[in-house]
């Protein structure tokens, strides 16, 4: 049997700028004109909130908020770099990258000997803020990916009657998305290097959102997806069919295909993981999201995380019930923001069959940082 090891972590993209400027996310959700006059004002916020906001809009917490990821991501690097995988593969979310109108599975595995990023890159009608290595903007990442292997759980996902869309190619400008690069950056914070092969495999997170909002960039609140800013040259934003046929043809929908069902993401995880066991391979399973995200918490007025739906989340895996996350509903979801823990949900589905408890290396809250973060270990 092949030894698997899991991974949970976050692709927090504020990581990746100074620590004046990581509390952007908030900064724009703040302009934005769903949000009430009155929580714009930080007098009318939480007491933990207005504490990591303080006078320099989150630059402290923003200080002690690196420190404690980048000790985690050693954590899990060091924990990878014992294990010596084979291959790592890698469930992320995709938010209007290299999925636009044309198509948007609900996965992807990505098929390709070497994969080519741009991270830095700047829109030039949305810049990011500098980011916190001072590399320049057109620096190159290169990151070697595993065919054979992505080829081979494709193939016998298939023959188990789970067929699954597969690339050979990124199509954004940047090379792959946002999930899988930031998390790649973060664990080689320190340059060093990152030596282990990828198979990246996509999770359709934002489901009727993402085409609505284009990924983020008109999020509800003025938000934006934790992302870099969109491709140098954008799309268009999607147009519904117009009614009576013409060349889209039929009539606007009611509303947009949901993301994947958490159902649908357990049972994904625990077949690959039956895929995988029989595989020559040591592979790592990672799963990369940031739990609740402040700009989809409309509870909250689109400005700071579920707290008490992250909170319960952290307590099914402290515990051993895991397993139950195949029950959340998609009101259950995307009501607490939660809407990329379905990279999460793979991991769950994929460790609750090979028997693995959970060790929470790190879980981190935030109020004004956009997103409570959870750093985990699964040991078969």
């Amino acid at each position: 049997m092949a030894e698997i090891l899991g991974l949970g972590m976050t692709h927090y993209t504020g990581l990746r700028f100074v620590d004046a400027e990581m509390s952007v996310f908030l900064q724009r959700t703040l302009k934005g004109g769903d949000v009430p006059e009155a929580m714009k004002d930080p007098a009318n916020w939480p007491e933990p909130m207005r504490d990591e906001w303080g006078e320099d809009r989150g630059a402290a917490a923003a200080a002690i908020h690196r420190k404690r990821h980048w000790e985690a991501f050693d954590r899990m690097k060091r924990e990878l770099d014992s294990f010596a995988p084979d291959f790592v593969v890698m469930w992320g979310d995709d938010q209007y990258e290299n999925f636009v109108e044309d198509v948007v599975p609900p996965f992807c595995a990505y098929i390709a000997e070497n994969f080519v990023s741009t991270p830095h890159l700047q829109n030039p009608d949305r810049p990011d803020p500098p980011n916190a290595w001072d590399e320049p903007e057109d620096k190159e990442f290169r990151h070697r990916g595993h065919p054979e292997g992505a080829a081979w759980l494709v193939e016998k996902l298939s023959e188990r009657g789970i067929d699954i869309p597969y690339a050979y190619r990124l199509r954004h400008a940047k090379g792959l998305a946002h999930a899988f690069i930031n998390t790649l950056l973060f664990l080689d914070h320190a340059r060093t290097g990152f030596a282990h092969r990828l198979v990246p495999f996509h999770v359709n997170c934002y489901g009727g959102e993402l085409i609505r909002t284009r990924g983020g960039q008109s999020a509800p609140g003025g938000g934006a997806a934790p992302r870099g800013p969109p491709a140098p040259a954008p799309r268009a934003p999607f147009e519904p069919p117009r009614a009576g046929g013409g060349p889209r043809g039929g009539a606007p929908p009611p509303r947009a295909p949901p993301a994947p069902s958490a159902r649908a993401c357990f049972d994904l995880g625990s077949a690959i993981a039956r895929v995988l066991a029989d595989s020559p391979w040591r592979v790592a399973l990672i799963a990369s999201s940031s739990w609740s995200h402040a700009f989809l918490t409309a509870r909250n007025h689109w400005i700071w995380p579920d707290h008490e739906g992250d909170r319960k989340r952290l307590e099914e895996l402290r515990g051993g019930r895991f397993a139950s996350w195949r029950d959340l509903t998609h009101e259950e979801i995307e009501s607490a923001g939660q809407h990329e823990f379905r990279n999460w949900i793979l991991l769950a589905g994929a460790m609750t069959e090979l028997g693995a408890g959970a060790e929470i290396v790190d879980y981190i809250e935030s109020w004004a940082l956009n997103s409570n973060k959870c750093f985990a270990v699964m040991r078969p």
